[in-house]
């Protein structure tokens, strides 16, 4: 049986800062990074553009094999993992092999959700979470005439976008009220679909669907209002859930996500998590949520993987902030922080097509969102961090927030 100091389930963004982390401070320590993937590191972000054919499979990669050599990184492709032996620090691989190790970070990710939907299973879907399901999604495109979205969340309308474009008639289906939820606030998302409406594609919101069924070249689907929708490409975009199924036995201990501490450690010693796999502290309240957004996974991984590594020269994780940005026809939405709190101080601009709504409490900002308005997503992410006070400068800064953020960021770093 081989072993390593060091084992990271995982190959994406919170794996590979891990490593970088690793490295940094343990130059020789042995490493293993296994992934369910069959290729090379990439970021699940750039999938859409795979489908829409902007981004060719192999322009997508974040770390090439002569970067796994320069890091004495061995790395197990298409071997994920299936059981953690806790007490004997093994892990054993899809393909039988087992693995011991000293030090384990749950870098997993997560998998598609797909909803009960009674007949779902008995008809041919697609779903967008790893370069195989973009290549499949970009293939079938190319024969579909009429395509069914469930889920309006950032997947769904990306794809959405994309396949009326390849002139195929799409129905978007979303069981909330609006688009995006969560994401961004009521006005910007009822811009954002209006939008797609104008584009022709059907948005159902506050609907869902109650069954499908084969139907001719196609299916139908049901909806819970009574009305049905024939297609022959169904995309399910209804969420994701955390991979943690090889954990069982292990006490680590498991919510909506693997809990993880500041820290990035689980309730079992010798195994850390990061990235979307884990419900971590959030930064505006005293929750522990699951937050799947590229910054979060980067600063886990740097964080998890500094800590197994014995560097205490790093910071621990302060918490999640929300930071989503949103590209369609042509717009850009950007939403950082809470886009609603009760008893915060909320300005909204009346202009529909340069929508800014600022969120504040105490003078400090909690939330920004913005359609089509010069925003720098970073500055305004680190006033949220630093609680910067706003008083003496808060017309302005409603006024000007990107101009007057970095004034005041450029000041405070030197």
């Amino acid at each position: 049986m081989q072993s390593a100091r060091y084992f990271i389930a995982g190959s994406s963004h919170a794996a590979l800062e891990a490593a970088a982390a690793i490295r940094m401070f343990d130059p020789e320590g042995s490493l293993v990074m296994a992934t369910a993937d069959h290729r090379l590191p990439y970021s699940p972000t750039v999938l859409p553009y795979v489908v829409s054919g902007r981004t060719a499979p192999e322009g997508a990669i974040l770390r090439d094999a002569a970067w796994m050599d320069a890091n004495h990184i061995s790395y197990l492709a298409g071997r994920p993992l299936v059981a953690v032996d806790i007490l004997r620090h093994q892990v054993s691989l899809a393909d039988g092999e087992v693995w011991g190790f000293e030090k384990l970070l749950v870098a997993s990710g997560a998998r598609p959700v797909i909803p009960p939907i009674p007949g779902i299973d008995s008809v041919a879907h697609y779903v967008l979470r790893s370069m195989e399901d973009a290549i499949a999604l970009k293939a079938g495109l190319g024969k579909a005439r009429r395509a069914v979205v469930l889920g309006a969340g950032l997947v769904g309308l990306h794809a959405a976008e994309t396949m009326v474009k390849a002139d195929i008639a799409v129905t978007v289906v979303e069981m909330r009220p609006q688009v995006l939820p969560g994401y961004f606030d009521s006005a910007a998302a009822r811009f954002i679909e209006e939008t797609f409406l104008d584009k022709g594609v059907a948005m159902m919101m506050g609907v869902s669907a109650v069954s499908v069924a084969a139907h001719s070249d196609g299916f139908v689907m049901e909806l819970s209002d009574g009305a049905t929708i024939e297609g022959d490409l169904l995309l399910v975009a209804a969420g994701v859930r955390p991979v943690t199924d090889f954990l069982a036995g292990t006490g680590v201990e498991i919510g909506q996500g693997i809990l993880v501490d500041p820290r990035m450690r689980t309730s079992t010693a010798g195994i850390w998590a990061a990235g979307d796999v884990t419900q971590h502290d959030q930064f505006l309240d005293d929750r522990k949520a699951v937050a799947g957004i590229l910054p979060n996974a980067v600063e886990q991984g740097r964080i998890a993987g500094a800590d197994m590594a014995g560097d205490s020269g790093y910071k621990p994780f302060p918490g999640a902030v929300p930071l989503n940005t949103f590209t369609f026809f042509g717009n850009r939405a950007v939403s950082v922080g809470v886009v609603d709190e009760p008893g915060a101080w909320v300005m909204m601009t009346a202009d529909m097509d340069k929508n800014l709504r600022v969120v504040m409490a105490n003078n400090r900002l909690r939330g920004i969102s913005v359609v089509n308005h010069p925003l720098d997503a970073g500055i305004m992410w680190q006033l949220i961090l630093r609680r910067v006070d706003l008083t003496q400068v808060l017309a302005d800064f409603v006024a000007r927030p990107t101009e007057t953020g970095r004034a005041i960021m450029s000041g405070t770093w030197r």
